[in-house]
């Protein structure tokens, strides 16, 4: 039986072990030459230096391995200067066009460091020599990079500029407008805004779904909900869930069991993220065991609850402090087949973190480890702060050391943590150590960190040593500062408008 059962081939499925191979040492090649062109773009620090090292590397600079390459400067807040000089020496080759990834990505990174001019002069190019290569995702991406740090006004007036750009420039960039201003403004920004501009694009579904999943009264997402009805929008299940979701959040609990029948009686089947909600709902008015129960009904629905489900329901459970019963649910989770994220596993830090246990939440990490599940960064900041309350050094360079070989979390913000509970410590050779390291993983320590550390140097007359590290910050640049009083981002490129 066991034979017959291995050796059975779907030929639809069947892969062969030579293509397998061959596969893996493609992406395997390919990793190298992502490494290989960061390590030039990290090194160099003209474009002349660049160019040469670039045509010396002999590697051939594909979309992919553009595109993993400014991925990785976009995590590692890399020099934003050189890699545009990056992006534009790979564009100029006789019939290369950019992803719209690379490109979104770019623009991201420029807009990060506020280089709004060179932003506005990236567009133009690449409207020039593709009238499609801008889409509604760029509009979003380049708004919700001036929104956060500029007035709605000059967010408005910049993303009217994208009338000459966007080859389309209909709903779906009004739509980009409205969400960039919901996640970066308040939503009374975004409800003027709709209002003054409805007229110069119609609302479709998507609109108003953006709109309702923002707001945080009951009284606010019905005002909008009965203007999508009169304006003949059908709902969907989207639309339903969000109006859930703000009412359960209102602790309007009664409201959303109302909504749940309606929603019935349109023949909309309630989904996970329905059900979800009411979990969640059912926790802030102080009900976790209702809310518990709520993952046995959904099943009688033929909805089956999800990781999310359950995280809402344990959340509930370790909010009342209740962690006996949090943990049975996270058994519960794995007899179904669900495996807990770092979600999951954040929710007892907090716990832990708060009643300062450091024994539970460094048990809670190793536990993590032996399933492979990775922290995320909030699980960072949670065990690295208690590391740095209780002095534990051990501790926190063990989990550094974990963090650089499995690549998890933020490495700028737990460094500055870990840095300060080395200095303050004294352990002055290990924070140089975690320095090299971090910046080998083309990652920049904060200037915070690199000034404390600096000062223990100079304390000690490491000055070669000094040096060093000098030069190692050198490589990432400083990014280009901008005096947000002065400037207005959507008249940073009026000349070149004129040009065009």
């Amino acid at each position: 039986m066991l034979l017959r059962r291995f050796s059975f081939q779907s030929p639809s499925n069947y892969i062969p072990p030579s293509t397998l191979i061959r596969h893996r040492l493609l992406s395997s090649n390919q990793n190298d030459d992502v490494q290989k062109v960061f390590g030039i773009l990290s090194s160099t620090s003209t474009p002349e230096q660049l160019k040469q090292s670039l045509k010396s590397s002999g590697v051939f600079l594909s979309n992919d391995v553009i595109d993993q390459v400014l991925k990785r400067v976009r995590f590692s807040h890399g020099n934003p200067s050189q890699t545009l000089e990056f992006f534009r020496y790979t564009g100029r080759r006789k019939g290369f066009y950019h992803s719209s990834f690379s490109l979104d990505t770019m623009l991201y990174i420029l807009g990060r460091s506020r280089m709004f001019g060179q932003v506005w002069e990236l567009l133009i190019e690449a409207r020039r020599k593709d009238q499609t290569a801008i889409t509604a995702r760029t509009v979003m991406v380049v708004l919700g990079r001036i929104a956060k740090v500029c007035s709605v006004r000059q967010t408005v007036e910049s993303f009217r500029k994208f009338r000459k750009l966007v080859q389309e420039f209909d709903t779906n960039c009004f739509n980009a407008l409205l969400r960039t201003l919901c996640q970066e403004k308040s939503m009374a920004d975004a409800r003027n805004v709709y209002h003054s501009l409805k007229h110069r694009f119609r609302p479709n579904l998507q609109t108003f779904n953006i709109l309702l999943s923002g707001w945080k009264t009951p009284e606010d997402a019905d005002l909008f909900f009965k203007e999508m009805k009169e304006m003949g929008v059908t709902p969907d299940v989207v639309t339903y869930n969000s109006l859930m979701d703000v009412y359960c959040k209102g602790r309007e609990i009664e409201k959303a069991y109302k909504m749940l029948d309606e929603m019935r009686d349109q023949d909309f089947s309630p989904d996970v993220i329905t059900y979800t909600c009411i979990i969640g709902g059912l926790g802030l008015i102080g009900q976790p065991d209702k809310a518990r129960n709520v993952l046995k009904e959904m099943k009688e629905y033929g909805c089956y609850p999800d990781a999310a489900a359950y995280n809402a329901a344990i959340r509930n459970f370790c909010i009342a402090k209740r962690l006996g019963d949090a943990h049975g649910l996270v058994e519960e989770m794995v007899t179904k087949g669900l495996s807990p994220n770092a979600t999951t596993y954040n929710l007892f830090f907090r716990v832990f973190y708060w009643s300062n246990d450091l024994q539970s939440s460094w048990n809670m990490y190793q536990r993590m480890m032996v399933e492979g599940c990775l922290p995320n960064t909030q699980s960072c900041m949670f065990l690295i702060r208690l590391f740095r309350r209780h002095e534990k050094v051990e501790m926190a360079l063990q989990f550094w050391g974990d963090m650089v070989e499995k690549g998890f979390g933020s490495y700028t913000l737990v460094s500055d943590v870990l840095f300060d509970l080395l200095c303050d410590m004294g352990k002055l050779e290990e924070a140089e150590k975690c320095f090299l390291e971090m910046v080998e993983k083309g990652q920049k320590p904060s200037h915070v960190s690199f000034r404390r550390i600096k000062v223990l140097m100079e304390l000690a007359n490491r000055h070669e040593a000094l040096q060093s590290l000098m030069q190692k910050m050198a490589m990432f640049g400083r990014p280009l500062q901008v005096d947000q009083s002065t400037v207005n981002p959507a008249e940073t490129s009026d000349s070149l408008f004129t040009k065009s």
